[in-house]
């Protein structure tokens, strides 16, 4: 599944009207499971690019505090609002402070924005409803990643790890969301 493929699907389901996650699972569950392989190869992909530090600290800002479990809800939230506003995180998760959905949650002090469980589900849920096995979901992936997968080591450069719990150097990295969910700058 190319780029383009991936995230018209994406944009269907989120126009759909069912929760997004739903949405999703019924559209891949209608392609079958080399299609559904295929979308969690470029999740997968989309995944490793924001596994970063700077994109994690947005999330503990965001999430008032952001476990490793808590980070890939995040990243897969990043996926569920679009490719606009996943590739402007890649690019500067700064940018996330421009968001309604962010801006609404900052100021009315809510912390569950962008972070969606469900979405890093939602593949293996397809799968399991179009194979009657879900429990296949992970050797299938390995297998179709053999095959299909880009070669080369799967290790990545997360960047300069940093304190999240440092106010200055949260304030250095990422000022808006700092302002935000910290108040460190006028608004």
């Amino acid at each position: 599944m190319d780029t383009d493929a991936f995230w018209h699907l994406i944009e269907t389901a989120r126009a759909s009207g069912p929760p997004l996650h739903e949405a999703l699972m019924d559209l891949l569950a209608a392609r079958g499971a080399e299609e559904i392989l295929a979308f969690q190869a470029r999740v997968d992909q989309l995944d490793a690019a924001v596994d970063r530090w700077d994109v994690w600290a947005a999330g503990y800002l965001i999430g008032g505090g952001c476990s490793d479990d808590s980070f890939m809800d995040f990243k897969a939230g990043l996926v569920a609002l679009g490719r606009p506003w996943y590739e402007r995180a890649a690019r500067c998760p700064d940018d996330l402070a421009e968001h309604p959905a962010v801006r609404s949650a900052a100021r009315d002090h809510l912390n569950d924005v962008v972070f969606y469980e469900e979405m890093g589900s939602v593949a293996r849920a397809a799968y399991g409803r179009v194979t009657g096995d879900e429990d296949r979901f992970c050797p299938a992936l390995d297998h179709y990643l053999a095959h299909h997968g880009e070669p080369g080591d799967r290790r990545h450069d997360m960047g300069e790890d940093f304190d999240f719990d440092d106010a200055r150097e949260m304030s250095l990295r990422l000022p808006r969301l700092a302002a935000l969910y910290r108040g460190d700058v006028r608004q």
